[in-house]
């Protein structure tokens, strides 16, 4: 039950513009975002190194999220990068603006 009351943030991560992208969530995206820039964070962001986060969407319900998450994770590449572009249409990494 604690779980659900917990926020979290969906994010996708990019190596380039339009190029290859993760789909992932967590609680805390500063830490998890600077775990992905070490190569920690997942062996896909490691392997094609994703360590630009393009995209970022916060929700008071973890359990909303992870389901968001899967849903994005299903979507066509062009619609992830319709929703990239909404708010970031040059890619930019936005990493420092939550630091």
């Amino acid at each position: 039950m604690e779980r659900e009351r917990q926020g979290g943030w969906v994010y996708i991560m990019a190596d380039r513009y339009r190029g290859t992208m993760y789909v992932g969530v967590t609680a805390h995206l500063v830490a998890r975002i600077q775990q992905h820039r070490s190569g920690e964070g997942s062996d896909f962001c490691k392997r094609y190194g994703l360590d630009r986060l393009v995209w970022a969407e916060r929700a008071d319900d973890i359990v909303a999220c992870i389901e968001q998450e899967k849903r994005i994770k299903r979507w066509r590449r062009d619609w992830k990068f319709a929703l990239i572009e909404q708010g970031n249409p040059d890619w930019r990494d936005l990493f420092d603006l939550l630091v």
